[in-house]
């Protein structure tokens, strides 16, 4: 008899859906949105509680602000960036204007991520997603190679078997759920680098600008947000980190403060929030569908370069692809391979090109010396700067 009333609630906790989304980033939450606008039951699960902050440059591009507005997002705090300054460790710098980029917006704009996924999630709830926080991906249901379930867990215990036409990996660098699926079996290599992020006051960077800081083994980019306090987001080598005992404030004055503009800009700002830090094992792209049943969007499908302050518009575009394929798929019965073809061709006509060229950028990025080059030769030509600029994200 207990068996049976075991079976029985089991039974009660199953739950079904046309999608299932894991994680509620810009990617994950703009996907829902789409998917609920047009009429699919949508499931978003995110393990944080909200708002939350996260690991980011906090640049919305021009693009972004177009896409937002589609989704019926519209940011009214936040810092306008006109421009983004390029420096070299010893001061020399290039300008990249936000107009370039062509979008209606024309300027970019410096937001938390704390504030921009939690307008997402309201809007989210606003439309219809059944959105679950403080919820983990407890488990993967596999059957013939591919994904047919997902136990959730909520931290107050509660548990759900989801089942749904669709599963969708947005979790980031992580891949919670495609890891799962992972053909390789290489051992994991230690991350060479690590990335710090936190807010301060009293940065001395230029109104209306993105200011990105090259030194010795990384780089690293401040800009203002909401709230009178600005963002600094930077990467250093994993050594580096070793060096200074993992002590965020010393790497600052240590490494990013090697930039002679950067050690200006920093010297009598006060940290206003904990530091985050994350290892970045890779850049370019993943996996975009990697099992029968699932596919990857934004930084789960592809890690672009932070210095193009495009990762946020690469994040709402997967997301506006994948749902595009989605949508058209169920409304000419569903079939999940011809979606995954779709996905997979329009996601590397969209975004390949890019990625190489972020790519060829990168050994620049990592090392001041190219980087200072680059910079001469690029401080000469507008229309040069512009074509590489655009090509980041075109």
């Amino acid at each position: 008899r207990n068996s049976s009333a075991a079976s029985d609630v089991y039974k009660r906790q199953r739950e079904n859906f046309d999608a299932a989304i894991v994680g509620a980033g810009p990617s994950g939450s703009s996907l829902a949105i789409r998917l609920a606008q047009a009429g699919l039951k949508v499931i978003l699960a995110e393990k944080g509680e909200f708002p939350r902050e996260k690991l980011c440059g906090e640049f919305v591009s021009p693009e972004c602000l177009d896409l937002l507005c589609d989704l019926g997002v519209f940011p009214k705090v936040g810092s306008e960036i006109r421009e983004t300054v390029f420096y070299s460790v010893s001061g020399r710098s290039v300008e990249i204007e936000s107009k370039w980029f062509g979008a209606t917006a024309g300027n970019a704009l410096g937001l938390s991520r704390a504030l921009l996924d939690s307008l997402l999630l309201d809007q989210c709830l606003n439309v219809g997603v059944d959105v679950r926080t403080k919820t983990t991906a407890a488990a993967m249901i596999n059957e013939g190679g591919g994904l047919s379930g997902i136990r959730l867990k909520g931290f107050d215990g509660s548990e759900a078997e989801v089942t749904a036409r669709i599963y969708i990996d947005a979790t980031g660098r992580q891949r919670v759920l495609a890891r799962k699926f992972a053909t390789t079996t290489a051992s994991p290599q230690a991350a060479k680098r690590v990335a710090f992020k936190t807010h301060l006051r009293g940065a001395a960077i230029e109104d209306g600008t993105c200011e990105i800081y090259s030194y010795p083994g990384g780089y690293g980019g401040c800009n203002a947000v909401e709230n009178d306090l600005s963002n600094l987001c930077f990467i250093v080598s994993a050594d580096q980190v070793k060096r200074n005992g993992s002590v965020a404030d010393d790497l600052v004055r240590n490494v990013v403060s090697a930039n002679k503009r950067a050690g200006t800009v920093l010297e009598h700002s006060t940290v206003a929030k904990d530091w985050l830090a994350v290892p970045i094992e890779r850049f370019g792209a993943a996996s975009v569908v990697p099992c029968e049943g699932l596919l990857t969007v934004g930084d789960a499908a592809a890690f672009i370069d932070p210095f193009t302050g495009s990762g946020i518009l690469m994040a709402l575009e997967s997301s506006a692809i994948a749902a595009n394929a989605i949508t058209r798929s169920f409304a000419n019965g569903f079939e999940f391979s011809t979606v995954a073809s779709t996905y997979l061709s329009q996601h590397q006509d969209r975004f390949k090109t890019r990625l190489r060229v972020c790519a060829a950028l990168r050994s620049a990025a990592f090392s001041p010396i190219a980087a200072s080059a680059l910079m001469h030769l690029l401080k000469f030509s507008g229309g040069v700067r512009k074509r590489i600029a655009v090509a980041t994200r075109h």
